[in-house]
């Protein structure tokens, strides 16, 4: 199996509704993000995807969220923005256009990460 991963990073705000905590309360992040693509097969030059198109296709994404109050997204209106559904949104804004996609990791800090994968 052969897998490549690239990073992007963005910062935003949010807060956690029915958190009891300081998370409930108006905060920011410099989130790091991670995805993963793999595959058994690679293509006629020897490579699974091309880091450039991943690239391009994950800050495509986190552009959507870059400086912005994620409570305020559509699917944040319902969603709690938690580190677990960032990584779920990211996930699936992805998936029709990265179908080898595996997994998403999301940092909100250096120490604490969430992983979603299907």
């Amino acid at each position: 199996m052969y897998s490549l991963r690239v990073e992007g990073s963005f910062s935003s705000a949010h807060n956690l509704r029915g958190y009891k905590g300081k998370c409930e309360d108006l905060h920011g992040h410099n989130w790091r993000v991670k995805i993963c693509v793999k595959s058994k097969e690679l293509d006629n030059i020897g490579m699974l995807l091309d880091f450039k198109y991943l690239k391009k296709r994950l800050n495509a994404v986190l552009e959507r969220m870059d400086h912005k109050y994620l409570n305020k997204l559509s699917f944040f209106k319902k969603v709690n923005p938690t580190s677990e559904n960032i990584a779920k949104y990211i996930y699936d804004a992805l998936k029709s256009r990265t179908p080898l996609l595996s997994s998403v990791t999301v940092w909100e800090n250096n120490a604490s990460s969430a992983t979603y994968e299907e």
